[in-house]
């Protein structure tokens, strides 16, 4: 299990749930879920990428949890949920199925969003009974489906097989990220942040990033050089907007458009000038508001009068 390094104040220290719990997986693998924001209000799931954890999401669920009942979880083998042999797109579909039918009633529906490894989550279980059951809407943000290796700019050099085979080696590396120092800093806002990011913004992104675990860390990298997910693509049949950053390298915009083009019901693309692949943390008040505006417009709250 990962070490939790957090951010103690400011925007990007996580709120206290209101409750825990521990969905179980279709393998028996447990998931870490939070719930924050009062019963009965409308649903948002928060699904994180990559080398992340519920932390990810601090400033949304501060926001949001007002008034929506915010659930965000840890993707196996990040933050607090515990590490599998099993890493795989399925796996990843069948961990939002159980937290999906954890914490919404039947035939209650959410707002999902997932960033990153989160969206391509969320691809991975779009033809799933309960995803389709639960699902009003989505976000995905910087994110793609396919191709993700060799669309990476994270190597600075032309597209091709030079480019591809360093860009695995990188992101697949096995060695340990160690202490979040000054160099560590600047090395990940160059991979995954845009130039002009607050030094908070990187702070938060760092102690989340380096928390993870490397055999988790390289574990997922694998299964990320592999996906393919385009098929899923076209399954998201519910109203879903599209994010991200001009200079994102991991999910280049190129990989955004691609979304927007082959989605069923996409309600808009937004790129974003100067912003990396970490959106939620380099531009939450656009999240957050996005999130916002996809619960206003397709989740129907039945009013105590009403009902």
């Amino acid at each position: 299990m990962s070490r939790l390094l957090r951010v103690e104040t400011g925007p990007y220290a996580p709120p206290a749930p209101a409750r825990e719990l521990a969905a179980v997986s279709a393998d028996g693998a447990r998931l870490h879920v939070e719930i924050h924001g009062p019963d009965g209000a409308p649903a948002v799931v928060l699904a994180h990428g990559w080398t992340c954890s519920t932390a990810f999401w601090a400033a949304q669920i501060r926001e949001l949890a007002a008034d929506h009942r915010v659930i965000a979880y840890d993707q196996r083998g990040h933050g607090r949920s515990p590490a599998s042999p099993a890493c795989s797109a399925e796996a990843l579909a069948d961990d939002l199925e159980a937290v999906l039918e954890a914490t919404l009633a039947p035939g209650e529906q959410a707002v999902i969003a997932g960033h990153s490894m989160g969206g391509m989550t969320v691809m991975a279980a779009s033809a799933r009974p309960a995803f389709r059951a639960h699902a009003a809407a989505v976000l995905l943000c910087s994110t793609g489906s396919s191709q993700l290796v060799a669309a990476s700019t994270v190597v600075p050099i032309r597209a091709g097989r030079p480019r591809t085979w360093l860009t695995r080696r990188i992101l697949g590396s096995r060695a340990p990220l160690g202490p979040v120092t000054p160099l560590a800093r600047r090395i990940l806002r160059y991979g995954t942040m845009g130039a002009g990011s607050a030094p908070h913004m990187v702070e938060a992104c760092a102690r989340i990033v380096h928390a993870c675990p490397r055999k988790v860390r390289h574990a997922w990298s694998q299964v990320l050089d592999l996906l393919d997910l385009d098929h899923g693509v076209r399954e998201l049949r519910v109203p879903t907007a599209v994010v991200v950053g001009t200079a994102d390298r991991l999910t280049p915009p190129v990989q955004a458009r691609a979304l927007a083009a082959a989605l069923p019901h996409c309600t808009g693309i937004v790129e974003l000038p100067g912003i990396g692949h970490m959106t939620p943390i380099e531009a939450p008040e656009l999240v957050t508001g996005t999130i916002r505006e996809l619960v206003h417009a397709h989740i129907q709250v039945v009013s105590e009068e009403s009902a």
